[in-house]
């Protein structure tokens, strides 16, 4: 037991006042007179034996009293086992990701999470909230009521790791308690090891009741027909034992088509078909699931002509004008003698086709177009130089020629899952008609091949980065050394090759993807484009590259919806953006990841914990009952025991 008045002891002294005061009792005695004492004898040996038995009770009983009453001024108490911690910082982290939009016996994770903090967080705490995006320093709980009461789901997932790097950043001179609140959906080994502190967080893990979700996941253009797209809807089912939901596709706001899905296997491609115009819409799901990738918003841009030209001999490119028709494709083949370099720059892709030799100032201008977001092509001549396709290349990446090899060589092997053949094939084939080439050169390339030759070597490989591509052919395509261009399959290939991927299929960006956007306008010096929404609107970073412009959009917008890009007041381009689809798997919760954190069910059985371990329990209290209790037995004493 600890004191905090010690020095008041010192009146345990006092105690012996009520020991003098019955030794030496100073009272006058008044006299009695009787006729005869005789018959009183036996009464008064009895009076005085109970009249000592009294005073002894009174003594013991005052000399407690009057212990008590000493030692409820000095206080005492009995210290808390977890003193040392009294003095802790609070941390609250709160996941307001979209799992967290799932339902549990009460409600919304996430809107049950607010409430239990409000109703059972004491109002003189002082602690610091932190969500996905926002971080609130010492703060309190009237406070931060309006912050919490109007806290959004937040499209950036939740990752552990990067907010307890906040909190340790976050210097102070005391230790730190930390509550995460979260149904740790995607938490992993790593999130928990990277965010270990000197003492193991408390862990409250709200649990949904329904795992069951259905996820839009993508929209692509599935085929592109004369006057119609089909567009194909790609969709997940997380979970068993799913009902029929019905989808509906909107262009506008207005209403295109609708149908009900059927899920027979987890993954599930529903096909429409939409006039071949622009489209700014979105399609959408009504399942008992999450709601946030219920809806997806997409857009497809009017068809522009591609810009296209080939350098090279016009006989060796009257296969290309068969390709790149006048009804989607501006082509032009150029002889290098009679080239426009003033037209390079306002092309989408071109084609360098059997060049022996690649003048320097052509590898200047193409570097530029390439790093401004155009597509290259590369196709070799039988007497190209070696070294000067090197050099060339090397400005791009890692590709290099070898010496040539004048075999025979099928061309047999096609990588499906290439980006220059993404939804070109519906299966894959292994039974069509191999191509051949009589002289190739060997090709070194870490690059993944899109075709290959039957001995494993590549025949057409691709650099891609954020912003353009370099495709490179290890052979020639003309007549004389191969028959390639009697192949199927070098029509898709030329033509996924020459489009500006962007412009003909689906616009739908991922939030928080920062791959940059380019937008075909000619804008003056200072001049900038704006993005706006029905209710939001920002401006992207730009750069100015010739006649487009590279937006890069960083964590913007940070609703999912439908824009447009502006210049000015006039609307240049529709554009759409969309939640990142990493919550939808509510199934993805690793039990073991948090079984060496502290649990809880509620904060509030926190909040109670940590008060009962850190508080000293206070037995002054029972002092002065006891002092009462001892008083009321003195009365009682004085006045009924004779």
């Amino acid at each position: 037991m600890h004191f905090k008045q010690p020095e008041i002891l010192y009146f345990l002294f006092l105690l012996i006042v009520p020991i003098l005061v019955h030794l030496f009792q100073l009272r006058r005695f008044k006299t009695s007179y009787f006729t005869n004492v005789r018959f009183l004898k036996e009464l008064s040996i009895q009076t005085r034996k109970s009249s000592k038995i009294k005073k002894r009770l009174l003594l013991a009983i005052r000399l407690l009293l009057l212990a008590c009453v000493i030692l409820a001024f000095a206080q005492p108490f009995f210290e808390a086992k977890d003193k040392k911690n009294a003095s802790n910082e609070m941390y609250i982290v709160l996941d307001n990701s979209f799992s967290m939009q799932a339902k549990g016996k009460k409600g919304e994770l996430l809107k049950r999470a607010v409430q239990e903090l409000l109703e059972n967080t004491p109002e003189n705490a002082q602690f610091s909230l932190l969500t996905n995006t926002e971080n609130y320093w010492n703060t309190d709980i009237k406070s931060s009521k309006n912050a919490l009461q109007n806290l959004n789901y937040s499209a950036t997932p939740f990752e552990l790791s990067a907010i307890m790097a906040k909190i340790k950043a976050h210097k102070s001179a005391h230790k730190k308690d930390i509550i995460i609140i979260s149904d740790a959906v995607g938490l992993t080994p790593n999130d928990v090891q990277n965010s270990e502190t000197e003492d193991k967080p408390y862990f409250i893990q709200p649990e949904a009741e329904q795992k069951n979700n259905i996820a839009i996941d993508s929209v692509y253009i599935n085929q592109s027909l004369e006057n119609f797209y089909e567009i194909g809807v790609n969709l997940s089912a997380y979970g068993d034992d799913f009902k029929p939901v019905s989808m509906a596709l909107y262009n506008q706001n207005k209403l295109i088509a609708k149908t009900i899905i059927t899920f027979d296997a987890k993954k599930k491609k529903v096909n429409f078909t939409i006039p071949k115009e622009a489209f700014h819409g979105y399609v959408t799901i009504e399942d008992n699931g999450l709601t946030y990738d219920n809806k997806l918003f997409f857009s497809i841009s009017k068809a522009k002509k591609t810009n296209v030209i080939s350098i090279g001999e016009p006989e060796k490119g009257n296969f290309l004008s068969r390709i790149y028709t006048s009804a989607e494709f501006n082509y032009k083949n150029y002889a290098i003698s009679n080239l426009d370099y003033n037209s390079l720059d306002k092309q989408n892709t071109i084609i360098l086709n059997e060049l022996i030799e690649i003048p320097q100032a052509l590898q200047t201008t193409l570097k530029s177009f390439v790093s401004k977001g155009g597509n290259l092509v590369v196709i070799p001549s039988e007497k190209s130089s070696i070294s000067n396709l090197n050099t060339f290349l090397g400005n791009f990446g890692k590709i290099q020629f070898g010496n040539s090899e004048n075999a025979s060589k099928l061309i047999t092997k096609i990588n499906f899952d290439h980006p220059l053949f993404s939804g070109v094939f519906e299966n894959k084939i292994s039974n069509f008609q191999y191509p051949k080439t009589s002289l190739s050169f060997a090709v070194t390339s870490p690059y993944p091949a899109a075709l290959s030759f039957e001995d494993q070597s590549v025949f057409v490989t691709m650099i891609q980065n954020p912003v353009s591509s370099v495709t490179v052919f290890s052979a020639p395509v003309n007549v004389q050394n191969s028959n390639f261009q009697q192949s199927p399959i070098i029509v898709p290939l030329f033509y996924k090759m020459a489009q500006n991927n962007q412009k003909t299929g689906v616009n739908a960006l991922t939030i928080g993807n920062n791959q940059p956007y380019f937008v075909d306008v000619l804008l003056s010096k200072d001049a900038i484009l704006e993005v706006k929404g029905n209710d939001d609107s920002f401006i992207p970073i730009q750069q100015i590259l010739n006649n487009k412009v590279k937006l890069v959009f960083n964590d913007f917008p940070e609703t999912a919806g439908n824009y447009n890009v502006f210049d000015k007041k006039e609307a240049v381009e529709n554009i759409s953006f969309n939640y990142k689809r990493s919550e939808s798997d509510l199934s993805q919760i690793n039990k073991s990841v948090i079984s060496d954190f502290k649990t809880a069910d509620t904060i509030s059985t926190i909040f109670n914990t940590l008060q009962t371990e850190r508080t000293d329990s206070q037995v002054w209290k029972w002092f002065v009952i006891f002092a009462l209790l001892f008083l009321a037995l003195e009365m009682a004493i004085i006045k009924f025991v004779k």
